[in-house]
């Protein structure tokens, strides 16, 4: 029998608390029932509680990982760890601009689309509603099974409601970026051109273009015409040939038929069968469109509200949260980046921690970690319990700094600040830790970490507010460390 524990009652809060290690503080207002904040309790109590928690969320039928900084922070690492234990691994927003990296036994995949489940044989991997799909990166990635042997046949979905990502939005995104380098200042976001944000436009323009259309060939050309004209106003040496695209998608749509699914009513009957389903989050809370650093954010909604609009899947049928977040941060593009190093320990974190996109090769920005984003993002997502990735990455350094305070106008901010005014004249209070300078990557439990590593671990754990149940110390699929069980 499975037991909700997302979004509860206030006693079901205070179960949840019980249950995870979590002291659950909630709002005034009854009209929530939601467990709007959590403190980590410090001291021998959670180091306990942070290994059973691991457990208990395994036992859980339905489990969201999130990215907690501004992406490219590992989750295909863990949903590859934990997929197997799943059903089915759903995809619930973002495109083809996620880059999610697993590496199995020496051997390297990068998946831009595909869940990071697939290299399960025993597990379904959907594409849902809230996806904006480009088929020809889909038609690659299949390829790419194809010549690493990884069957796949009758194991992924597509949803009829996601929509199609065409070539001639990315031309159109990379139009947009040029446009907003001229003038006084460059305006540009630095988005990996895509197509994404043109696609999420078209949707909300209600012109867009959705899987399920491919198999109506009958009114797929004039769909194509409507949206083709209109960016044809806006960029008038667009050249779309609306006859040409519709013959191509109405093939392309035939060989994607039979994974064409209803989606809303795939993830439910599954869930009503008792099915364990693991939901991917795509990019990161600090780059969803609401809650993100605007405008350098991208187009879709990357934290826990994503996975329930973009799969169709009711807010209380998530039973938690797992994010994930790196020992380090770092941000591709442009846009706000308070404790970013550009200096030789930047550049020492980006070679050792190989920072370099997995969708463009873009070199990533690097810096200390920040927990004052990590409590805002913990905030919106309600995490049950943290993935830090990438530790290893430090192990060289004499000290590590942690940003622990935004200050503006010389007050401590409260929370974190939604205006560029603000966070572009702000200054980053630090801790300092000494550096463990020990290799860390065989080990498999937390305890067993360097003195200094585990006390940077714990501090972590303290600032943000929620225990840590993994740690990443390589790049392997079996370099993680976790709490010793009881």
């Amino acid at each position: 029998m499975y037991t909700r524990r997302l979004f509860q009652s206030r006693q079901g809060c205070a179960q949840l608390g019980a249950f995870s290690g979590l002291q659950t503080v909630v709002g005034d207002s009854s009209l929530y029932g939601l467990c709007l904040q959590s403190r980590y309790f410090s001291g021998e109590d959670s180091k306990k509680r942070g290994g059973s928690l691991i457990k208990k969320l395994e036992q859980e039928q339905v489990v969201a990982v999130m990215g907690g900084q501004w992406g490219d922070e590992g989750k295909g690492k863990l949903v590859d760890i934990l997929g197997g234990n799943y059903d089915i691994i759903a995809r619930c927003a973002g495109g083809s601009n996620a880059g999610h990296t697993v590496v199995v036994e020496g051997k390297k995949y990068a998946f831009h689309l595909m869940p990071s489940g697939i290299l399960h044989q025993t597990n379904t991997c959907l594409i849902g509603n809230g996806v904006v799909l480009h088929i020809p990166t889909l038609f690659r990635e299949l390829d790419s099974l194809d010549k690493q042997g990884i069957k796949y046949e009758g194991r992924i979905k597509l949803s009829d409601r996601a929509h199609v990502v065409f070539d001639f939005h990315q031309e159109v995104d990379a139009l947009q970026e040029e446009d907003a380098k001229k003038g006084a200042s460059d305006k540009s976001i630095g988005t990996t051109k895509k197509g994404i944000g043109p696609a999420y436009a078209s949707k909300i323009n209600r012109i867009g273009i959705r899987v399920g259309d491919l198999r109506f060939p009958e009114t797929l050309e004039a769909k194509i015409a409507n949206l083709a004209n209109y960016y044809k106003k806006i960029y008038p040496a667009l050249n779309v040939d609306p006859k040409a695209e519709a013959e191509k998608y109405i093939e392309w749509g035939k060989k994607i038929d039979h994974m064409i699914v209803d989606s809303v009513d795939y993830i439910n009957r599954a869930y009503d069968a008792g099915k364990k389903i693991m939901i991917e989050g795509a990019n990161a809370t600090m780059l969803d469109i609401d809650f993100g650093t605007w405008p350098y954010v991208t187009s879709s909604n990357a934290s826990i509200g994503g996975a329930i609009t973009g799969l169709g899947i009711a807010p209380n049928k998530i039973d938690g949260v797992i994010g994930i977040m790196k020992a380090y941060t770092t941000r591709v593009g442009a846009g706000p980046f308070p404790t970013e190093l550009t200096n030789e320990i930047g550049d020492k974190m980006r070679a050792v921690g190989h920072e370099y996109g997995t969708t463009t090769g873009r070199p990533r920005r690097c810096g200390w970690l920040d927990t004052v984003a990590m409590r805002y993002t913990h905030k919106i997502n309600n995490f049950a319990t943290l993935n830090l990735t990438k530790l290893d990455v430090l192990s060289d350094l004499d000290e590590i700094k942690i940003g622990v305070a935004y200050k503006h106008n010389g007050k401590v901010l409260d929370s974190y600040p939604s205006s560029l005014e603000v966070l572009n004249n702000i200054t980053v209070e630090y801790e300092t830790f000494p550096g463990w300078k020990s290799d860390i990557s065989k080990i498999r439990f937390l305890e067993e970490l360097p003195a200094a590593c585990l006390k940077y671990v714990e501090r972590v754990e303290e600032l943000v507010g929620c225990p840590i149940g993994w740690v990443g110390v390589g790049p392997g699929r079996e370099a993680m460390a976790v709490r010793k069980p009881e």
